[in-house]
């Protein structure tokens, strides 16, 4: 297998294992904070490797996410498009910074991302969402240096297999 195709492979399961955690059952209190694991998945692809950088393919991997959770077709597709827009554009600042300065760019881009989705709920008269709704930023916020490590750490193996 090719180089290219082992870092594909890593990319994809990543990007499973985090479809996976979006859907996957939590109790209904803890339900609405649930961190954005997809998008998390994106920006480290984003600015580590420089993968999953383009705005076609966030919007196919939004659209992927919102027939995966039964969203109004586009939803996640216009958040993770503004969001890989937003990143792009201060890519090179935000990948020198160590982990914890990136979790809080990490905060900022998902809570933007958060009244992306908000506007969408309220223009579509699905009501306020409850106040807990609004930590899911805060806990990927406190979740992405650690996300950052294993998925650094997963990269790196794989490079030291291929060589």
């Amino acid at each position: 297998m090719s180089s290219r195709n082992q870092g594909s492979s890593l990319l994809l399961l990543t990007l499973c294992l985090g479809l996976a955690l979006t859907v996957m059952p939590l109790p209904q209190v803890v339900e609405p904070a649930r961190p954005y694991w997809v998008a998390m998945i994106l920006i480290y692809w984003n600015l580590e490797s420089g993968r999953l950088r383009y705005l076609g393919q966030a919007f196919v991997l939004g659209l992927a996410l919102d027939l995966l959770t039964g969203t109004l077709l586009g939803q996640h597709a216009l958040g993770l498009v503004i969001l890989v827009f937003l990143l792009e554009r201060f890519r090179n600042r935000i990948r020198f910074f160590p982990p914890w300065q990136q979790a809080m760019a990490v905060f900022v881009l998902l809570l933007n991302e958060r009244i992306i989705q908000l506007w969408i709920i309220l223009l579509t008269d699905h009501g306020w969402p409850v106040w807990t709704w609004w930590l899911a930023p805060l806990v990927a916020m406190l979740f992405w240096p650690w996300l950052f490590l294993i998925l650094d750490s997963l990269r790196r193996r794989q490079r030291q297999l291929r060589s």
